[in-house]
């Protein structure tokens, strides 16, 4: 090339405030457009009023560890302990009787009746007079709840004569709530024992019966026609 002054067009350059006002703008409509989409596919938050309508677990339905005795109507059902466990099971239309063969020992039920009206506090009581009726209340259980449904709750002690005619102190435990005009019960007697911190459960609880330690596992098992799985 004969050598000579040359003149060459100067080349296009993007300055740096436009390339950071690309990538804003980018960064923009990419973040709006998510956050769109999700308002559409996602399901708006489920508001509960707990107790007594505390929902489903957030993590799935919970895998079922004990076989469940389900009423001959439908109207309820409840979990029991399953077989080999240290408990002789029996069966009616209205529910299971389990009878603990360790321990202290004593005997745990789960079953359901017409409530006809009344509260879970008068079914409670009606109950007690019919089978226990020499039984003295020791305490009312602040706060119960059976199938997740509010109740009502009593503790009460009997003294029967045995064969020896010695007068031993047995505790019964009651806990009821009622919906749709049918009452779902689970109920626990066996021997006194004061718990204490190697006795019972190491925490502080007015039980002082063995058998209600397991009683506490089925409580909340219990549910009603149309209740969701838990």
């Amino acid at each position: 090339m004969p050598a000579a002054t040359y003149t060459s067009a100067q080349l296009p350059r993007t300055s740096s405030a436009r390339v950071v006002g690309i990538w804003a703008a980018s960064v923009t409509v990419v973040g709006l457009t998510a956050v769109a989409v999700s308002a559409v596919i996602a399901q708006p938050s489920v508001v509960y009023n707990c107790p007594p309508d505390c929902g489903s677990p957030p993590a799935g339905i919970p895998v079922t560890t004990n076989p469940r005795f389900a009423a001959p109507s439908g109207d309820f059902s409840v979990a029991y302990p399953a077989q080999g466990t240290a408990y002789e099971l029996t069966f009616a239309d209205d529910g299971v009787t389990a009878r603990h063969t360790a321990g202290d020992r004593g005997v745990m039920r789960l079953w359901g009746q017409p409530a006809r009206g009344r509260s879970a506090k008068d079914v409670a009581v009606d109950i007690t007079k019919t089978t226990y009726p020499n039984a003295r209340t020791a305490y009312e259980i602040p706060n119960p709840m059976v199938g997740y449904q509010p109740g009502y709750g009593v503790v009460a002690d009997i003294w029967p004569q045995d064969a020896d005619a010695n007068y031993r102190r047995l505790r019964v435990m009651l806990l009821v709530a009622v919906r749709n005009d049918l009452a779902l019960v689970a109920g626990a007697v066996g021997p006194f024992r004061e718990f204490g911190p190697t006795v019972g459960p190491g925490r502080p609880s007015g039980a002082n019966l063995e058998i209600a330690q397991d009683l506490g596992r089925y409580v909340n098992s219990f549910m009603w026609r149309g209740d969701p799985p838990r």
